[in-house]
């Protein structure tokens, strides 16, 4: 059964690279092409070389990414490389398939739809491939690399090698172009960082009544949520007092109000995002005893 699971997991992963490279692709071809946009990583060093040279964007991006997976195999080891396989070869593919099938189309002239829709197009897809458990590859790689022998942060040294790369289509790019590439760059991080949180987040509720136990009950019984008690002491008084700490849906936090409100109006209660919750009642199904 365990082995079943595993085999279903790993073909969701397979169709989620698939299809996180394909929209990649798809919209690098439909916006960020026709438009004249620059962007980071190996597509914006595929568009300085295209440039200089005249070799095409998707072969240079095969080439570039073959040679990183094998940088990345024999620095980073043979895991990593499995995660980073798929990608090396689907994103050029991909790319020089949709060039010469939609050659010619154009969805829209307006640079700053194209610079939105870019944005939004390269989030969801990176978003897509790294909660498969996949990497990108290309210029994923140098910063891994680059920690490992120098112990430099990811984060730095992947913003300095964007900016050299973003730089770097400067010279044939209009400046309005190299601004509107910014813009590209910071909302496809945007919607990357949401989508890389999006179904895992959940509000945590923190709730100090003199009617603890009734707030209590009403929250397993009406919400089917755990709960637990903790027990504390008030700052002004020193009274004994319990509080109520329950991790709930961000749809069941008006329920979990109504309920409070209509057991203790006078009740004090914290409410807060969670980014990620894991554990039985989330991550793991829930146990009844």
């Amino acid at each position: 059964m365990e082995k079943k699971k595993n085999s279903y997991q790993t073909v969701i992963s397979l169709i989620a690279v698939v299809a996180g490279n394909f929209l990649y692709a798809l919209t690098v071809r439909l916006f960020l092409l026709p438009a004249g946009l620059v962007t980071g990583g190996t597509t914006g060093m595929a568009l300085t070389v295209n440039y200089l040279t005249g070799i095409p964007i998707s072969g240079f991006v095969l080439i570039f990414n073959v040679i990183m997976l094998l940088l990345g195999y024999k620095v980073l080891g043979k895991a990593f490389a499995s995660t980073t396989l798929a990608s090396t070869f689907l994103y050029p593919v991909a790319l020089e398939l949709f060039d010469r099938t939609l050659k010619g189309v154009t969805l829209t002239d307006d640079v700053l739809l194209c610079t939105i829709f870019s944005g939004l197009g390269i989030g969801i897809a990176l978003g897509i491939v790294i909660r498969s458990g996949a990497s990108t590859g290309g210029m994923d790689i140098p910063p891994l690399v680059l920690k490992r022998f120098f112990r430099i942060p990811v984060s730095i040294s992947m913003y300095a090698f964007d900016v050299c790369i973003l730089l770097s289509q400067a010279v044939f790019r209009k400046a309005e172009n190299i601004l509107y590439g910014i813009v590209l760059v910071m909302i496809y991080t945007i919607v990357l960082d949401k989508m890389l949180l999006m179904g895992t987040t959940r509000t945590e509720v923190r709730i100090i009544s003199r009617k603890s136990g009734e707030i209590r009950d009403a929250i397993l019984k009406e919400l089917d949520r755990g709960v637990t008690m903790l027990e504390g002491e008030s700052g002004y008084l020193h009274n004994r007092t319990q509080m109520i700490f329950s991790v709930i849906s961000n749809r069941e936090l008006p329920k979990v109000e109504r309920i409070i409100r209509g057991i203790d109006p006078e009740s004090f209660m914290v409410v807060s995002r969670v980014s990620e919750v894991k554990g039985r009642g989330f991550s793991l199904n829930k146990k009844y005893q």
